[in-house]
């Protein structure tokens, strides 16, 4: 049964969502969340079933009421729904839907307008800092028509203006929460600010940009978006904000330089895909660093007092006003304001779908089990699975989003492999697939995560050779790759292969080897952290060689890869199917393939044993699992549509056009391989005397 609450739908800046009352959500968290899930249609990624649109940027939503705060108004909480997926986060603030909390308070009799122009003071729940924001009120009336432009929205409307009175730090309690104005992450000077949007921001001249690169190149390229990530999450560690993994803050920057002496390019991150134009709340940050010195993103002229500066972005600009106190390492910012633009879209009510609260329960769309819904806890839903018959578990699974965890980063094969599988595998099963990248401790976080899931069916692993069999064998874990499991099917397999950065001076294998037995650790690797198949391929390299060449663990393969590419790391040893577009650019030079034949790929590229090493034969594999007691019904399920996948003409040629060979097989083949590879590399880990150092 469908519930219903009053709903104003605003554009806000060069945002849109939902503004609401707080008394017109349930009164309970956990029921507000869900019925902002249903408002917005977040289930699926195009939002169909709500007013969402399918973007980050249109999925988000305004509640608003009056304040208790001394001296302010109204408290405007902020809240970003997921795309794809039923999340609600609080922990982020949006400037551009603050421009709309003005004009819908006063419509809404929370404050008195008067005339000509009224100043509310609003009180931000999310970041515990006020923001004076004046709009136009001839006869006391709310006017949205005006002659004011904002770039990134269609045509005019009147003038919002923003003043930023006390957002630095207000997330993390300093300006900058690291002590450091820049700090040196991941091979890169970043700084890390808390202006009104917690933002790591980077040069753009160091990850080899310009600055000046479209959204949408950026989105594209993969190896770079992961190696953002892992700057991000370092940098949210380093600001005290823990592990972000699953937040959107801090958000990154990529800086550059303005057209003039008081202005800077911006491109900003939301945080996995660039912004369209660009937020309020990460102009003030970086409109911040910019008049602050110090920072990576300081401008060339010192400023003192008051001054504009423009932020330039992807569809024009935002120019903030800011007052510059102090000199030096001592300046500070008083404050901070712009201007914004709002229109009211539609009022009325907004029918909630039923299913999506958990208190209710309705049929699953195969009409036999009553399921419990969004966010039921685990331990009922793995009772509801274990405790059913096996007939009615193959007829009702899935009855939700499945996620399929990936451990490493966004953008290398290993998440590439899984996106283009998940493609396919969720119209067959029904449902909505999500990718969750978990990258970090070699695998291990991602496979304790899966370890510890309800063994539903929900929640499953793209494993690999490196998370149930290499790392296991080097060290000790807090999983078991065999007990912790259960395994669905293997998916396919890929040679290692040997490369270097495009531009180092080595001709071959031969010239490699003689060149670092000249000059021990004259050149370095990159791994995908130790305890992976690049990192097992370079020690077995080292130790068949007789050479000496220094390692740099990274936290993925996409990250390692990237920086081979830009020269900070010599030679990786990565899957043929990480490593061939990369190849067929240009950007990296084959040198041997890692096994026991050549590739028809690359057939000019000889094996390693062919150009005279011996004993290194690093064979990657992929595979899905689901933890360990998940019931037979769902697997056989699950394996059925997994291998109807991989049959599918147009999956094979995508997993083999890049260097993968596609492998299907049963349950019971794949537990038998991880057994069996487990068996292998620990014999490996003896004779080559490996440490998880």
């Amino acid at each position: 049964m469908a519930r219903t609450i009053p709903c104003v739908l605003m554009r806000a800046g060069t945002s849109r969502g939902p503004f609401f009352l707080r008394n017109w959500l349930p009164a309970d968290e956990r029921e507000r969340d869900e019925a902002l899930i249903g408002a917005i249609g977040a289930s699926d990624p195009l939002q169909v079933d709500g007013v969402g649109g399918g973007s980050t940027l249109t999925a988000k939503v305004a509640i608003v009421s009056k304040s208790n705060e001394p001296g302010c108004d109204v408290d405007y909480l902020f809240a970003q729904v997921g795309v794809g997926r039923k999340s609600v986060d609080t922990r982020p603030n949006c400037g551009n839907m603050l421009s709309g909390v003005a004009p819908f308070a006063i419509e809404q009799g929370l404050v008195a307008a008067k005339d000509g122009e009224t100043t509310v003071r609003v009180f931000n729940v999310n970041t515990r800092s006020r923001i004076d924001v004046t709009v136009l009120t001839p006869g006391r009336r709310v006017v949205y028509a005006g002659d004011t432009r904002i770039d990134g929205v269609a045509g005019t409307a009147a003038p919002i203006r923003l003043n930023f009175l006390d957002a630095w730090g207000a997330v993390t309690g300093s300006l900058f929460p690291t002590g450091k104005r820049i700090d040196r992450i991941e091979g890169l000077d970043v700084t890390c600010i808390d202006a009104a949007m917690p933002l790591v921001i980077l040069r753009a001249s160091a990850l080899g940009l310009t600055g000046r690169e479209a959204p949408a190149d950026l989105d594209a390229d993969r190896a770079l978006m992961a190696r953002i990530e892992s700057v991000r999450r370092a940098a949210g560690a380093a600001m005290g904000l823990g592990d972000v993994s699953d937040s959107v803050v801090p958000k990154p920057v990529i800086a550059s330089a303005g057209d003039g002496p008081f202005s800077i390019t911006s491109r900003y991150f939301t945080p996995r895909r660039c912004h369209a134009s660009h937020a309020v709340t990460g102009a003030i940050g970086v409109a911040t660093a910019h008049a602050l010195p110090g920072t990576v993103a300081s401008g060339d002229e010192p400023i003192t007092g008051a001054r504009t500066v423009s932020v330039l972005h992807p569809q024009g600009r935002i120019d903030v006003d800011v007052v510059v106190d102090g000199h030096g390492d001592d300046a500070s910012i008083r404050r901070a304001a712009l201007v914004r633009t709002a229109r009211k879209i539609l009022q009325g009510d907004l029918q909630l779908p039923d299913y999506v609260f958990s208190t209710s329960t309705s049929t699953s769309s195969q009409g036999d089990l009553p399921v419990n819904k969004l966010l039921a806890p685990a331990a009922l839903l793995a009772a509801t699975a274990i405790g059913a018959s096996a007939p009615a578990l193959a007829q009702t699974y899935p009855t939700k989003t499945i996620t399929i965890v990936v451990p490493t980063a966004a953008g290398g094969g290993n998440d590439a492999m899984a996106r283009t599988i998940s493609q396919k595998l969720g119209p067959l099963l029904g449902q909505t697939i999500i990718i969750d990248n978990r990258a970090g401790a070699n695998g291990s976080i991602a496979s304790e995560f899966v370890a510890r899931a309800a063994p539903d069916g929900h929640t499953l692993m793209f494993g690999y050779v490196a998370t149930h069999a290499m790392n296991p064998a080097l060290q000790k874990l807090r999983y078991d790759p065999v007990a912790d499991f259960e395994p669905i099917g293997l998916v396919g397999t890929s040679p290692t292969l040997m490369v270097a950065n495009a531009n180092v001076p080595v001709k071959d294998v031969k010239d490699l080897i003689a060149q670092l037995k000249a000059k021990p650790d004259k050149y370095t690797y990159a791994s995908a952290g130790n305890g992976t198949a690049p990192h097992y391929a370079a020690e077995l390299f080292k130790l068949n060689a007789g050479v000496v060449m220094l390692g740099v663990p990274y936290k993925g393969a996409a990250p390692a890869v990237s920086d081979t590419i830009g020269g900070q790391t010599q030679f990786m040893f990565p899957s043929l199917f990480t490593a061939l577009p990369h190849v067929k650019s240009g950007k990296l030079k084959a040198l041997a393939i890692a096994g026991p034949k050549r590739s028809p790929l690359l057939p000019d590229v000889p094996t390693l044993k062919e150009a005279g090493v011996d004993g290194v034969d690093v064979q990657q594999w992929y595979a899905f699992f689901a933890p360990a007691k998940t019931p037979k019904p769902i697997v056989e399920k699950l394996n059925k549509a997994l291998n109807q996948v991989l049959a599918d003409p147009e999956i094979i040629k995508r997993i083999e056009d890049h260097g993968a060979d596609v492998e299907s097989g049963t349950p019971e083949q794949l537990g038998a391989l991880v057994k069996s590879e487990l068996t292998k590399w620990k014999g490996v880990v003896q004779r080559a005397k490996l440490t998880a150092d």
